[in-house]
This record gives structure tokens, C-alpha cells and sequence, in this order.
């Protein structure tokens, strides 16, 4: 009975991702999902990454938290528009919280939407929320053992940043046995491993990302 009432759930969760996603791709906006354990970086990417972006790409924010919305009005100090969701309590966001917080937002102002998940390693690798990129963020501090602790997460991740490079003998992390972990369950997902407090690593992140947006402005002119 359990299992029958997930599969409900994820289902009806899936409809209104589609939905989420058949909105963005009307108005050409590339949304990624953004997961990580809670202090990997997930804020620290959104904002390193939005600071280096040409002027021409607007990018927009959903912050998701159980409580407060600190991170949001770190955003929103970078005249950025973002919207908060506080799930109280629930380890991940879903596809009708998305939808709601859409409506929060200039989405016609918006080309680059960043969806920062509920820091966890588990839950949201489960939902669908609409985004056209899942981006999954480890850290140094938190060890090189997580593709294999958290296989889910890793496999669904279209590219994995590794962040806190700048810590990585500090914490005597191997980043090759990390390799070997995420290609066991991910052999095809780039690896950027970068810091977001030096800037280190981050062109080649940037590089990949601005290849997906043009590629997906190409698709949404096609379609047209």
C-alpha cells in the first residue's frame, strides 16, 4: 500500500512538472535544479555563477529552505529577483511548490533560472520539479565517498560540481576515488571541480553552462 501511494504521488508530482517545464519553454528559460547536502555551496555557486554572467542573460532564483529566507535576501541583494519557498519541515521542494513560486517572479525578465533545493542527498532526487538540468554539488569537507553513499543523487546529476577546491588537501580528499564513484553510477556527467570563494574552476563550469543555454535557445527557435 505504501509503495502504490509513492507511485500516486510521484505521478501526480510528475503532471505538474511537465506543466512547470511546458511554462518555461514558452517563454525560453533554462531552469536548473540545484542539490547538494546542506553547506556544500548551492547559494555560493548561484552567486558566484550569476556575478560572471554576460549582462545579456538575466537569471532568476527559488530558494528553497525548511525556514528563513537567508539565502534569498543574499540574492535579492544582488538585485536579482528570487521568490522563497519554506517547506516547514518537508526535505525537498516539489513540482507544484515550482509552480506556485513561477508565479512569484518577471519570468519574461528571466532567461537563467536557478532552483536551489532543500540541502539533503536523498529526497530531491526523487521529485521533478520541471527544470531541464539537475546540477548536484559535493564539497570537500564532506568527504569523497558521497557517489557511493548516495548513488540516487549522483546518477540523475546532467553535471556535478565539486566545490571548496581550495580545501581539498586540507581534508585529505581524492578527488580520483571520487571519480570512480560518480562514473560507476554516471559515466556520462561532467566534473568541475572549482571554489566558489577563489574563483578557481569556475570558466569551465561557466563554459558548460553557457553551451546549455545556447543549445537550449536553439531548440525553443526551432520549435517555435
Amino acid at each position: 500500500m505504501k509503495l502504490k501511494v509513492k507511485r500516486q504521488i510521484l505521478s501526480a508530482n510528475d503532471e505538474v512538472a511537465a506543466q512547470n517545464r511546458a511554462r518555461l519553454d514558452a517563454v525560453r528559460i533554462l531552469a536548473i535544479n540545484i542539490m547538494a547536502s546542506p553547506g556544500a555551496g548551492k547559494t555560493s555557486l548561484i552567486l558566484a555563477t550569476t556575478g560572471r554572467l554576460p549582462r545579456e542573460i538575466r537569471p532568476g532564483v527559488i530558494e528553497g529552505d525548511l525556514a528563513s529566507r537567508l539565502d534569498a535576501d543574499l540574492v535579492a541583494a544582488r538585485g536579482i529577483p528570487v521568490t522563497q519557498i519554506n517547506t516547514g519541515g518537508t526535505c525537498h521542494l516539489d513540482a507544484p511548490m515550482i509552480r506556485t513560486a513561477l508565479d512569484q517572479l518577471p519570468l519574461k525578465d528571466i532567461r537563467l533560472l536557478f532552483i536551489e533545493n532543500v540541502g539533503n542527498l536523498v529526497c530531491p532526487a526523487e521529485f521533478e520539479l520541471g527544470a531541464h538540468l539537475a546540477v548536484v554539488v559535493a564539497s570537500a569537507p564532506e568527504g569523497h565517498d558521497k557517489p557511493y553513499k548516495y548513488p540516487g543523487m549522483f546518477a540523475r546529476a546532467d553535471a556535478v560540481v565539486l566545490n571548496k577546491a581550495d580545501l581539498l588537501d586540507v581534508f585529505d580528499f581524492d578527488v580520483a576515488y571520487f571519480e570512480r564513484g560518480l562514473r560507476m553510477v554516471n559515466p556520462a556527467a561532467p566534473l568541475f571541480v572549482l571554489s566558489c570563494r577563489t574563483g578557481v574552476g569556475l570558466d569551465g563550469w561557466l563554459t558548460w553552462l553557457l553551451n546549455r543555454l545556447n543549445n537550449h535557445a536553439e531548440a525553443a527557435a526551432t520549435s517555435a
